[in-house]
Protein backbone atom coordinates (compact mmCIF):
# COMPACT_ATOMS: atom_id res chain seq x y z
CA UNK A 1 0.00 0.00 0.00
CA UNK A 2 1.59 3.66 -0.84
CA UNK A 3 0.00 7.10 0.40
CA UNK A 4 -2.45 8.65 -1.63
CA UNK A 5 -2.79 12.25 -1.07
CA UNK A 6 -6.14 12.97 -2.63
CA UNK A 7 -7.53 9.66 -1.04
CA UNK A 8 -6.05 9.64 2.25
CA UNK A 9 -6.64 6.45 4.73
CA UNK A 10 -6.54 6.82 8.25
CA UNK A 11 -7.03 3.52 10.56
CA UNK A 12 -8.94 3.93 13.06
CA UNK A 13 -6.90 5.01 16.21
CA UNK A 14 -3.45 5.10 14.51
CA UNK A 15 -3.28 8.76 15.24
CA UNK A 16 -3.69 7.57 19.37
CA UNK A 17 -1.37 5.37 18.84
CA UNK A 18 1.11 7.60 17.62
CA UNK A 19 1.05 10.07 19.87
CA UNK A 20 0.94 7.48 22.67
CA UNK A 21 4.29 6.32 20.75
CA UNK A 22 5.01 10.01 21.43
CA UNK A 23 4.08 9.82 25.14
CA UNK A 24 6.67 7.43 25.63
CA UNK A 25 9.32 8.97 23.45
CA UNK A 26 8.75 12.32 25.86
CA UNK A 27 8.40 10.32 29.04
CA UNK A 28 11.98 8.51 28.36
CA UNK A 29 13.69 11.58 27.29
CA UNK A 30 12.65 13.64 30.06
CA UNK A 31 12.47 11.41 33.28
CA UNK A 32 16.15 12.11 34.22
CA UNK A 33 14.62 15.67 35.25
CA UNK A 34 13.03 14.66 38.05
CA UNK A 35 16.21 12.06 39.01
CA UNK A 36 19.14 14.24 38.81
CA UNK A 37 19.84 14.25 42.71
CA UNK A 38 19.36 10.81 42.41
CA UNK A 39 21.37 9.94 39.55
CA UNK A 40 24.49 12.18 41.08
CA UNK A 41 23.72 10.14 44.97
CA UNK A 42 23.89 6.77 42.92
CA UNK A 43 26.24 7.14 40.83
CA UNK A 44 29.23 9.20 42.58
CA UNK A 45 28.76 12.50 40.45
CA UNK A 46 27.87 15.67 40.38
CA UNK A 47 24.57 17.09 39.97
CA UNK A 48 26.20 19.12 36.65
CA UNK A 49 27.67 15.58 35.91
CA UNK A 50 24.30 14.01 36.70
CA UNK A 51 22.17 16.79 34.46
CA UNK A 52 24.64 16.02 31.60
CA UNK A 53 22.08 12.80 30.55
CA UNK A 54 20.03 15.40 29.15
CA UNK A 55 22.60 17.51 27.17
CA UNK A 56 24.08 13.86 26.17
CA UNK A 57 20.47 12.92 24.73
CA UNK A 58 19.87 16.41 23.72
CA UNK A 59 23.55 16.81 21.43
CA UNK A 60 22.63 13.25 19.89
CA UNK A 61 19.43 14.17 18.79
CA UNK A 62 20.33 17.68 17.18
CA UNK A 63 22.85 15.95 15.00
CA UNK A 64 21.25 12.29 14.07
CA UNK A 65 17.67 13.05 13.62
CA UNK A 66 18.04 15.01 10.20
CA UNK A 67 20.84 12.51 8.84
CA UNK A 68 18.66 9.02 10.15
CA UNK A 69 15.46 10.63 8.31
CA UNK A 70 17.07 11.23 5.20
CA UNK A 71 18.98 8.24 5.08
CA UNK A 72 16.14 5.88 5.86
CA UNK A 73 13.84 7.94 3.11
CA UNK A 74 13.32 4.94 0.59
CA UNK A 75 12.39 2.33 3.66
CA UNK A 76 8.86 1.53 4.63
CA UNK A 77 7.68 4.06 7.34
CA UNK A 78 5.92 1.16 9.26
CA UNK A 79 9.76 -0.75 9.54
CA UNK A 80 11.20 2.95 10.22
CA UNK A 81 8.90 3.38 13.03
CA UNK A 82 9.29 -0.08 14.82
CA UNK A 83 13.03 0.06 14.69
CA UNK A 84 12.98 3.46 16.42
CA UNK A 85 10.96 2.25 18.89
CA UNK A 86 12.56 -1.04 19.53
CA UNK A 87 16.42 1.35 19.65
CA UNK A 88 14.08 3.61 22.65
CA UNK A 89 13.65 0.31 24.19
CA UNK A 90 17.20 -0.86 23.96
CA UNK A 91 18.47 2.11 25.20
CA UNK A 92 16.17 2.58 28.01
CA UNK A 93 17.49 -0.84 28.99
CA UNK A 94 20.73 -0.20 28.95
CA UNK A 95 19.86 3.17 30.77
CA UNK A 96 18.29 1.08 33.72
CA UNK A 97 21.79 -1.45 33.94
CA UNK A 98 24.27 1.15 33.24
CA UNK A 99 26.85 1.36 36.50
CA UNK A 100 28.59 4.54 35.61
CA UNK A 101 27.70 7.68 33.85
CA UNK A 102 29.29 6.79 30.59
CA UNK A 103 27.44 4.11 30.03
CA UNK A 104 24.28 5.87 30.88
CA UNK A 105 25.55 8.59 28.63
CA UNK A 106 25.75 6.28 25.69
CA UNK A 107 22.85 4.80 26.58
CA UNK A 108 20.96 8.14 26.12
CA UNK A 109 22.78 8.85 22.86
CA UNK A 110 20.98 5.89 21.57
CA UNK A 111 17.47 6.59 22.62
CA UNK A 112 18.02 9.84 20.98
CA UNK A 113 18.82 7.92 17.62
CA UNK A 114 15.38 6.10 18.09
CA UNK A 115 13.45 8.92 19.28
CA UNK A 116 15.19 11.56 16.41
CA UNK A 117 13.13 8.98 14.00
CA UNK A 118 9.83 7.82 15.43
CA UNK A 119 8.79 11.28 16.30
CA UNK A 120 9.33 13.41 12.29
CA UNK A 121 8.23 10.13 10.53
CA UNK A 122 5.47 9.47 12.86
CA UNK A 123 4.32 13.03 11.51
CA UNK A 124 4.77 12.43 8.24
CA UNK A 125 2.56 9.71 8.29
CA UNK A 126 -0.14 11.51 10.09
CA UNK A 127 -0.04 14.28 7.74
CA UNK A 128 -0.04 12.56 4.92
CA UNK A 129 -3.12 9.81 6.09
CA UNK A 130 -4.96 11.95 7.55
CA UNK A 131 -7.95 14.07 5.55
CA UNK A 132 -6.74 17.64 4.44
CA UNK A 133 -9.83 18.82 5.81
CA UNK A 134 -8.44 17.82 9.51
CA UNK A 135 -4.91 17.79 9.11
CA UNK A 136 -4.04 20.35 11.37
CA UNK A 137 -6.40 19.05 14.00
CA UNK A 138 -4.62 15.48 13.45
CA UNK A 139 -0.83 17.09 13.27
CA UNK A 140 -1.70 18.45 16.71
CA UNK A 141 -3.60 15.44 18.26
CA UNK A 142 -0.09 13.50 16.70
CA UNK A 143 2.02 16.26 19.20
CA UNK A 144 -0.23 16.15 22.53
CA UNK A 145 1.91 12.75 23.65
CA UNK A 146 4.70 14.90 24.07
CA UNK A 147 2.87 17.54 25.91
CA UNK A 148 1.23 14.50 28.48
CA UNK A 149 4.36 13.28 28.98
CA UNK A 150 5.09 16.48 30.98
CA UNK A 151 1.81 16.19 32.47
CA UNK A 152 1.96 12.90 33.63
CA UNK A 153 4.70 10.75 32.49
CA UNK A 154 7.67 13.03 34.07
CA UNK A 155 6.03 13.42 37.68
CA UNK A 156 5.11 9.79 37.13
CA UNK A 157 8.56 8.82 36.61
CA UNK A 158 9.90 10.95 39.25
CA UNK A 159 7.93 9.76 41.84
CA UNK A 160 9.25 6.12 40.95
CA UNK A 161 12.34 7.25 41.00
CA UNK A 162 12.14 8.49 44.24
CA UNK A 163 9.82 5.64 45.87
CA UNK A 164 11.74 2.68 44.46
CA UNK A 165 14.69 4.04 42.43
CA UNK A 166 15.73 5.23 39.55
CA UNK A 167 16.16 2.28 37.72
CA UNK A 168 12.56 1.62 38.08
CA UNK A 169 11.45 4.32 35.87
CA UNK A 170 13.77 3.45 32.90
CA UNK A 171 12.27 -0.21 33.50
CA UNK A 172 8.67 1.12 32.97
CA UNK A 173 10.18 2.92 29.53
CA UNK A 174 11.44 -0.25 28.91
CA UNK A 175 7.93 -1.88 29.19
CA UNK A 176 5.73 0.97 27.61
CA UNK A 177 8.41 1.07 24.72
CA UNK A 178 8.58 -2.64 23.78
CA UNK A 179 4.61 -2.48 23.68
CA UNK A 180 4.27 0.35 21.60
CA UNK A 181 6.70 -1.12 19.24
CA UNK A 182 4.59 -4.19 18.67
CA UNK A 183 1.79 -1.76 18.15
CA UNK A 184 3.43 -0.05 15.76
CA UNK A 185 3.83 -3.51 13.33
CA UNK A 186 0.40 -4.31 13.80
CA UNK A 187 -1.32 -1.07 13.44
CA UNK A 188 0.88 1.05 10.58
CA UNK A 189 -0.40 0.56 7.33
CA UNK A 190 2.60 -1.95 5.85
CA UNK A 191 4.43 -0.38 2.62
CA UNK A 192 4.31 3.69 3.37
CA UNK A 193 7.10 5.44 1.17
CA UNK A 194 6.42 9.08 1.01
CA UNK A 195 9.16 11.62 -0.99
CA UNK A 196 12.05 11.74 1.49
CA UNK A 197 14.09 15.31 2.73
CA UNK A 198 17.71 14.78 1.32
CA UNK A 199 20.72 15.66 2.23
CA UNK A 200 20.85 18.09 -0.84
CA UNK A 201 17.33 19.51 0.54
CA UNK A 202 19.07 20.36 4.44
CA UNK A 203 22.40 21.87 2.63
CA UNK A 204 20.33 24.06 1.08
CA UNK A 205 18.47 25.13 4.15
CA UNK A 206 21.50 24.95 6.29
CA UNK A 207 23.16 27.91 3.80
CA UNK A 208 20.17 30.17 4.43
CA UNK A 209 21.51 32.96 6.54
CA UNK A 210 18.25 34.03 7.08
CA UNK A 211 16.09 31.03 7.63
CA UNK A 212 18.97 29.35 10.13
CA UNK A 213 18.94 32.85 12.15
CA UNK A 214 15.08 32.08 12.36
CA UNK A 215 15.51 28.68 13.64
CA UNK A 216 18.76 29.18 15.92
CA UNK A 217 16.09 30.90 17.55
CA UNK A 218 14.15 27.83 18.86
CA UNK A 219 17.70 26.95 20.96
CA UNK A 220 17.92 30.64 22.02
CA UNK A 221 14.64 30.51 23.54
CA UNK A 222 14.42 26.86 24.95
CA UNK A 223 18.04 26.83 25.95
CA UNK A 224 17.29 30.00 28.51
CA UNK A 225 14.31 27.78 29.80
CA UNK A 226 16.48 24.55 30.36
CA UNK A 227 19.64 26.45 32.09
CA UNK A 228 17.11 26.52 34.70
CA UNK A 229 14.44 23.39 33.76
CA UNK A 230 17.29 20.82 34.03
CA UNK A 231 18.37 21.24 37.41
CA UNK A 232 14.90 21.65 39.01
CA UNK A 233 14.63 19.02 40.97
CA UNK A 234 18.01 19.73 43.01
CA UNK A 235 17.22 23.50 42.97
CA UNK A 236 13.89 22.49 44.95
CA UNK A 237 15.75 19.91 46.92
CA UNK A 238 18.05 22.28 48.34
CA UNK A 239 16.72 25.65 48.92
CA UNK A 240 12.43 24.16 49.59
CA UNK A 241 13.89 20.95 51.58
CA UNK A 242 11.64 19.25 49.02
CA UNK A 243 11.76 15.30 48.47
CA UNK A 244 9.67 13.06 46.05
CA UNK A 245 6.05 14.70 46.87
CA UNK A 246 7.48 18.31 46.52
CA UNK A 247 9.33 17.82 43.49
CA UNK A 248 6.58 15.48 42.25
CA UNK A 249 3.73 18.33 42.47
CA UNK A 250 5.85 20.82 40.99
CA UNK A 251 6.51 18.85 37.91
CA UNK A 252 2.58 17.98 37.79
CA UNK A 253 2.34 21.64 37.85
CA UNK A 254 4.97 22.27 34.98
CA UNK A 255 2.88 19.61 33.11
CA UNK A 256 -0.58 21.06 33.54
CA UNK A 257 1.20 24.81 32.63
CA UNK A 258 2.55 23.06 29.49
CA UNK A 259 -0.94 21.97 28.04
CA UNK A 260 -2.53 25.68 28.54
CA UNK A 261 0.60 26.73 26.76
CA UNK A 262 0.27 25.05 23.83
CA UNK A 263 -3.63 26.00 23.10
CA UNK A 264 -2.34 29.72 24.50
CA UNK A 265 0.43 30.17 22.18
CA UNK A 266 -1.78 29.20 19.46
CA UNK A 267 -4.55 32.34 20.30
CA UNK A 268 -1.19 34.74 20.86
CA UNK A 269 -0.50 33.43 17.61
CA UNK A 270 -3.85 34.27 15.49
CA UNK A 271 -4.05 37.27 17.32
CA UNK A 272 -0.77 38.80 17.60
CA UNK A 273 1.36 37.61 14.71
CA UNK A 274 4.18 35.22 15.23
CA UNK A 275 6.78 37.58 16.23
CA UNK A 276 5.11 40.03 18.83
CA UNK A 277 4.11 36.62 20.43
CA UNK A 278 7.89 35.63 20.60
CA UNK A 279 8.57 39.04 21.99
CA UNK A 280 5.91 39.25 24.74
CA UNK A 281 7.27 35.05 25.72
CA UNK A 282 10.39 36.52 25.97
CA UNK A 283 9.96 39.11 28.22
CA UNK A 284 8.00 36.88 30.72
CA UNK A 285 10.64 34.33 30.59
CA UNK A 286 13.09 37.49 31.33
CA UNK A 287 10.98 38.62 34.42
CA UNK A 288 9.86 35.25 35.68
CA UNK A 289 13.02 33.28 35.58
CA UNK A 290 15.09 35.11 38.17
CA UNK A 291 12.75 34.85 40.70
CA UNK A 292 14.03 31.22 41.40
CA UNK A 293 17.10 32.91 43.02
CA UNK A 294 15.00 34.06 45.21
CA UNK A 295 14.19 30.59 46.83
CA UNK A 296 12.31 29.58 48.99
CA UNK A 297 9.47 30.99 49.01
CA UNK A 298 5.72 29.89 50.40
CA UNK A 299 5.11 26.63 48.17
CA UNK A 300 1.88 28.70 47.09
CA UNK A 301 3.68 31.08 45.26
CA UNK A 302 6.22 28.55 44.44
CA UNK A 303 3.60 26.84 42.46
CA UNK A 304 2.02 29.98 40.96
CA UNK A 305 5.42 31.05 39.56
CA UNK A 306 6.00 27.32 38.47
CA UNK A 307 2.85 27.28 36.15
CA UNK A 308 3.16 31.03 34.89
CA UNK A 309 7.00 29.88 33.83
CA UNK A 310 5.48 26.55 32.25
CA UNK A 311 3.04 28.57 30.00
CA UNK A 312 4.92 31.08 28.78
CA UNK A 313 7.43 28.46 28.40
CA UNK A 314 5.17 25.92 26.09
CA UNK A 315 3.36 28.70 24.33
CA UNK A 316 6.37 28.79 22.13
CA UNK A 317 6.19 26.50 19.25
CA UNK A 318 3.10 27.54 17.28
CA UNK A 319 4.40 31.27 16.86
CA UNK A 320 7.55 30.05 15.76
CA UNK A 321 6.79 27.31 13.66
CA UNK A 322 4.24 30.00 12.23
CA UNK A 323 7.17 32.37 11.57
CA UNK A 324 9.20 29.79 10.04
CA UNK A 325 6.83 28.47 7.50
CA UNK A 326 5.99 32.05 6.48
CA UNK A 327 9.92 32.55 5.73
CA UNK A 328 10.48 29.57 3.89
CA UNK A 329 7.27 28.03 2.47
CA UNK A 330 9.03 26.00 -0.31
CA UNK A 331 11.42 24.02 1.63
CA UNK A 332 9.06 23.93 5.01
CA UNK A 333 9.53 20.43 5.64
CA UNK A 334 13.21 20.81 5.83
CA UNK A 335 13.29 23.78 8.37
CA UNK A 336 10.60 22.11 10.69
CA UNK A 337 13.05 19.29 10.67
CA UNK A 338 15.72 21.42 11.55
CA UNK A 339 13.38 23.23 14.08
CA UNK A 340 13.49 19.92 15.58
CA UNK A 341 17.13 19.78 16.07
CA UNK A 342 17.51 23.14 17.29
CA UNK A 343 14.98 22.27 20.39
CA UNK A 344 17.57 19.75 21.36
CA UNK A 345 20.21 22.14 20.74
CA UNK A 346 18.69 24.42 23.16
CA UNK A 347 18.54 21.86 25.58
CA UNK A 348 22.06 20.71 25.40
CA UNK A 349 23.66 24.42 25.62
CA UNK A 350 21.19 24.86 28.55
CA UNK A 351 21.92 21.85 30.17
CA UNK A 352 25.47 22.38 30.27
CA UNK A 353 24.91 26.06 30.83
CA UNK A 354 23.47 25.67 33.96
CA UNK A 355 25.54 22.46 35.02
CA UNK A 356 28.13 25.16 34.75
CA UNK A 357 26.69 27.78 36.73
CA UNK A 358 25.96 25.98 39.48
CA UNK A 359 29.94 24.80 39.44
CA UNK A 360 30.92 28.15 39.54
CA UNK A 361 28.42 30.20 41.53
CA UNK A 362 26.15 27.49 43.37
CA UNK A 363 22.65 26.04 41.97
CA UNK A 364 20.92 29.40 43.33
CA UNK A 365 22.35 31.28 40.83
CA UNK A 366 20.44 29.04 38.05
CA UNK A 367 17.22 31.69 37.54
CA UNK A 368 19.38 34.58 37.34
CA UNK A 369 21.52 33.29 34.73
CA UNK A 370 18.26 31.89 32.86
CA UNK A 371 16.76 35.30 32.81
CA UNK A 372 19.90 36.29 31.17
CA UNK A 373 19.56 33.85 28.74
CA UNK A 374 16.34 35.00 28.02
CA UNK A 375 17.61 38.24 27.32
CA UNK A 376 19.62 36.95 25.08
CA UNK A 377 16.44 35.20 23.28
CA UNK A 378 14.90 38.57 22.85
CA UNK A 379 18.20 40.31 21.25
CA UNK A 380 18.24 37.29 19.02
CA UNK A 381 14.69 37.68 17.82
CA UNK A 382 14.71 41.67 17.39
CA UNK A 383 17.94 40.75 15.54
CA UNK A 384 16.51 38.32 13.40
CA UNK A 385 13.06 40.07 12.52
CA UNK A 386 15.08 43.26 11.44
CA UNK A 387 17.34 41.17 8.94
CA UNK A 388 13.66 39.28 7.51
CA UNK A 389 12.05 43.07 6.54
CA UNK A 390 15.26 44.12 5.55
CA UNK A 391 15.57 41.10 3.06
CA UNK A 392 11.67 41.85 2.44
CA UNK A 393 12.59 45.50 1.90
CA UNK A 394 15.45 44.91 -0.83
CA UNK A 395 13.16 42.03 -2.57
Amino acid sequence: MTSNPDQPQLPVGLIALLSGCNFVIGMGAFVVIGMVPLLAADLDASTAAAGGTMTAYALAYAVLSPLLVSLTGRVGRRRVLAAGMAIFALAALLSAVATNLTLLYAARALAAAGAGVVTPVGAAVVAALAPKSTQGKSIAAFYFGLTFAQVLGVPVGSWVSFTFGWRAAFWIVVVLALAATVLIWVRVPAGLRFKPVSLADLGQALKNGLVMGAVLFTASFLGAIYVLYTYLAPLLEETMGYGRDGITLVLLVFGAGAVVGNLMGGWLTDRLGSVKSLVILCLAQILLMPAFSGLPMAPWVLLALVFAWSVMGWSFMAPQQVRLLNLAPSIAAVVLALNAAAIYIGTAVGSALGGAVQSAAGITWLGAAAGCAALGALVHILASHRAANLRAARA
